[in-house]
């Protein structure tokens, strides 16, 4: 090009418009397990180009939705010990609903050969006991006729539950106390003086069964009741059932008019057990194993429904440990429990129960864990989204906040 005359140089601004927010991501960390999955936290922070300088932003400037995720999983090598399980157990009932369990042993890599429990304390364990159904019993089918089958109680207008009589717990209570009598009701289970005291005519009963429309998205936490879930004018309505640890209910379906060839269904959901139906539901006595139980309904068709009653009583079998605990509160403060004498005991958990309609949000406000020798990837606390069955592991000093996506949590404290 030496004979062509050279034009002059100049720079010109193509664009002055500076680069729309973005999020940046910065290496992951160390990896929170030495072996096994662990989680590795990466810094996120929300940036923008200008003037071909990175400037940082607040974080609602960028995409929510687009965020990564704060920890990634992560692996070091494969553990050398690690539980493992014999076959579930056959059904303990040979009808209606039971449970299955499995033992549990701790097992090495190398050898495959069982070894203490203690070398595998420090590793998450999957669940031991699960719920079975064998189908319905021969005195279920009774349940539909004219008179109740053998521990099936009458309903009584002075069983019914109204929903201002679910009243919230405060969650610095960690024991439920008896809920209060809704004006004009007795805590008679059904005696005919009761009746009469509760409920002057048939058509006060029938008008109070008339409030159900507004008992979705409700917590009930009364020892018994009758809920009505027809002509919620909902096509989803969802109720909740809470009671102290200690206790499980029991759930009778008295009427049903769901059409099961559109799609109608309802659904009994607890820590221990899931069942679907729609056919025989009159039919159906459902065991909730524990002291917690969702009832969700679909319908199609205006009107339709089902109409339950619940009752309590004391578990069968344990299914918590001494140090766990139920919160049912709007809103309170969880400390994490005191270590054990007995490291047999397991980890302690603390169980939060809301009404469906609510969510749950955790702040973690202060995490002290004592000397630097303390702080070591066996210290954690695990948040189980019990709606997703979805947990979230939060290492060392980490003073975090989650939201969950239903109305039910799990906390569990490790070392």
């Amino acid at each position: 090009c030496h004979p062509v005359p050279k034009p002059e140089s100049r720079i010109e601004v193509c664009d002055a418009t500076p680069c729309p927010p973005r999020w940046k991501v910065t290496p992951a960390g160390p990896c929170s397990s030495s072996c096994g999955l662990g989680l590795a936290v990466q810094l996120v922070t929300c940036v923008q180009i200008q003037q071909g300088k990175e400037v940082l932003l607040e974080e609602h400037l960028c995409p929510g939705a687009e965020k990564p995720l704060s920890s990634v999983p992560c692996l070091i090598r494969v553990c050398s010990y690690e539980w493992s399980f014999s076959e579930w157990t056959q059904c303990s009932a040979s009808c209606g609903n039971g449970i299955q369990r499995r033992q549990d042993f701790c097992l090495s890599s190398l050898t495959h050969k069982q070894v203490n429990p203690s070398f595998c304390r420090h590793f998450p364990k999957a669940i031991v006991v699960r719920g079975c159904s064998a189908g319905p019993c021969p005195e279920q089918q009774e349940l539909g006729t004219g008179s109740p089958a053998a521990g099936q109680q009458m309903v009584t207008p002075a069983m019914l539950v109204t929903a201002a009589s679910a009243q919230e717990v405060s969650s610095r209570q960690l024991d439920l106390p008896p809920s209060p009598v809704p004006q004009g009701q007795t805590r008679s289970h059904g005696g005919e003086e009761d009746t009469a005291k509760s409920c002057t005519s048939f058509w006060i009963c029938f008008l109070l069964s008339l409030c159900y429309a507004g008992v979705c998205g409700k917590l009930f936490l009364n020892a018994t009741g009758v809920i009505n879930m027809t002509s919620v004018g909902s096509s989803e309505c969802t109720v909740a059932i809470g009671r102290p640890l200690g206790e499980e209910l029991r759930v009778s379906v008295l009427e049903s008019n769901l059409n099961c060839s559109a799609g109608e269904v309802v659904l009994f959901s607890g820590r221990m057990m899931w069942r679907t139906g729609c056919r025989k539901l009159p039919l159906s006595l459902i065991n909730s194993r524990t002291n917690t139980l969702l009832v969700k309904q679909r319908v199609l068709l205006p009107g339709h429904g089902i109409v339950l009653q619940y009752s309590s009583r004391t578990a069968l079998r344990k299914y918590f440990q001494d140090c766990d605990k139920q919160l049912f509160g709007p809103q309170g403060e969880i400390v994490s429990p005191v270590q054990l004498a007995d490291e047999r005991q397991g980890v302690c958990r603390t169980f939060i129960t809301m009404a469906p309609q609510h969510r749950i949000a955790l702040r973690a406000l202060y995490i002290d864990l004592g000397n630097q020798s303390n702080q070591t990837h066996f210290n954690y606390i695990l948040v189980r989204d019990v709606s997703t069955m979805k947990t979230v592991v939060f290492h060392g000093q980490q003073q975090f906040f989650w939201q969950s996506t239903g109305s039910q949590a799990e906390i569990e404290f490790h070392e």
